[in-house]
């Protein structure tokens, strides 16, 4: 009954649509694996970000949005489903589809008149799957299906969606980030009167350290060195080998920057700055792979002040940038600490469309256009991440406080630690033992949050 319902609100949404002066056109921008520290808006302080600086300075940066979840598989499936890891299917890495019965944000975009496009990273089903783009209200997708697959930047062939069929298309040495900004931009010029979403799903910084030359020279000295001090050559092993990762890792990340100021220039050539809205983010914190060290994150502060990175549910691990812009409707140059996570983007895209969710509880997202417009905006009750790597992981953040729960596997109703984010924002005091009844409250919360999934479960 509560699907019918679903379909049935979805089904009005054109109508309510054509009541709307015009729909925005909305661009997503994801980095794969960016540490919040790693932008200038952030704090970075070696790494240039024009670009990036100035969808800040036009936009809203927010200082408190969390990802889906610390890996991509999960932390996507959390943002096209509108449902965080303890309800989505996918809820860890590896090949599994979307649930088929449960609609994703294009295919409500697709119902209120959007035309869409996907370029880069799916991982999210693949050939074969009732979960591949085309089946999920994507008409334009050219990427990988096999989230491996994207873990190189110069592969033989990537996936793409034509002729009503998936297919292989060989890159011949292209850059799979340079190829995916291509089509982008394509997709904006040929753009018409009706409405567009863009996905730009690129697969940078993480893992090869391997980038174009016109991003690598601004990290050498004259001599062809890098500019970074302590540097330690990655010998070649499943990625390939990369002299200088420090070096290699900033030209990524002003790489991004650079594809931005393409996808901007692109939308101002057009002519449709003012009627599209953009945001920049991340799937998930940096990382330590490709030859990239510790002292490597710790050098860029790629986690900022927070504690973890990738595969940690520490702050570091899934707080994300998080900047919007849309010119004359979001106040420009403004920081906005609402706490917002990836599950709310699927409510936010649909009623920024025009569309409504009615009362689908199957989204555990909340619509962030009142904040977007500078209207007062319902908070979260709290927000919840499960991880099913190195022994599980639960994490719960209610207002100031975190809970986290490790060696799930081992312990399913295990001790937890306890932190006041707000006066210890880098997660170092354990306060379990000062304040138990909020750790018998944050506890409860972990224990009865979580739906039981097919594939992901903690052992008992």
């Amino acid at each position: 009954m509560r699907r019918l319902f679903f379909n049935f609100s979805l089904s009005f949404m054109c109508i309510y649509a054509w009541a709307q002066k015009k729909q925005p056109n909305i661009v997503f921008i994801l980095a794969d694996d960016l540490g919040i520290g790693d932008i200038e808006p952030y704090g970075q302080k070696y790494i240039k970000t024009p670009n990036i600086n100035q969808l800040a300075n036009e936009g809203m940066t927010f200082v408190n949005f969390y990802a889906g979840s610390t890996v991509c598989a999960p932390s996507r499936a959390s943002l096209f489903t509108g449902q965080h890891t303890g309800h989505t299917k996918i809820r860890g890495n590896g090949e599994h589809p979307l649930d088929a019965e449960k609609q994703i944000f294009t295919q409500g975009l697709k119902k209120l008149g959007y035309h869409t496009g996907f370029f880069g990273k799916w991982g999210l089903g693949l050939k074969g799957s009732d979960s591949t783009p085309n089946q999920k209200g994507i008409d334009e997708f050219a990427g990988f299906l096999h989230h491996v697959d994207a873990h190189f930047q110069q592969p033989d062939s990537i996936d793409i969606f034509q002729n009503k069929s998936l297919e292989k298309l060989a890159l011949n040495g292209q850059y799979a980030n340079d190829y995916f900004v291509n089509r982008a931009i394509s997709f904006i010029k040929n753009s018409t009167e009706i409405p567009f979403f863009l996905f730009v799903s690129l697969t940078i910084p993480h893992a090869e350290l391997k980038l174009p030359k016109r991003f690598m020279l601004n990290q050498l000295k004259l001599d062809g060195t890098s500019k970074y001090p302590d540097e330690k050559a990655h010998s070649k092993a499943h990625y390939g080998a990369q002299k200088y990762p420090r070096a290699a890792y900033a030209g990524l990340v002003e790489s991004i920057d650079a594809y931005t100021g393409y996808i901007l220039d692109a939308i101002q050539s057009k002519g449709i700055d003012e009627n599209t809205i953009i945001i920049f983010s991340s799937d998930n914190g940096t990382h330590v792979e490709g030859g990239r060290r510790m002292e490597d994150v710790h050098f860029f502060e790629s986690s900022s002040i927070y504690r973890g990175i990738k595969r940690d549910l520490y702050t570091g691990g899934i707080k994300e940038p998080f900047i919007v812009r849309w010119p004359g409707k979001i106040q420009a140059h403004t920081t906005n600490d609402f706490t917002g996570a990836f599950w709310d983007l699927y409510p936010t895209f649909i009623e920024l469309a025009g569309g409504t969710l009615a009362n689908d509880d199957t989204i555990d997202g909340i619509s962030l256009k009142n904040t977007l417009l500078g209207k007062p905006q319902k908070p979260h009750e709290y927000l919840y991440w499960e991880f099913h790597e190195f022994g599980g992981k639960q994490a719960v953040l209610k207002g100031d406080w975190k809970a986290i729960r490790l060696n799930v596997n081992k312990e399913r109703f295990g001790k937890i630690e306890l932190y006041n984010i707000a006066e210890d924002p880098a997660e170092k005091i354990n306060l379990t033992e000062k304040f138990p009844d909020k750790t018998k409250e944050m506890t409860k919360l972990l224990d009865n949050i979580r739906t039981e999934n097919e594939t992901f479960n903690f052992k008992d």
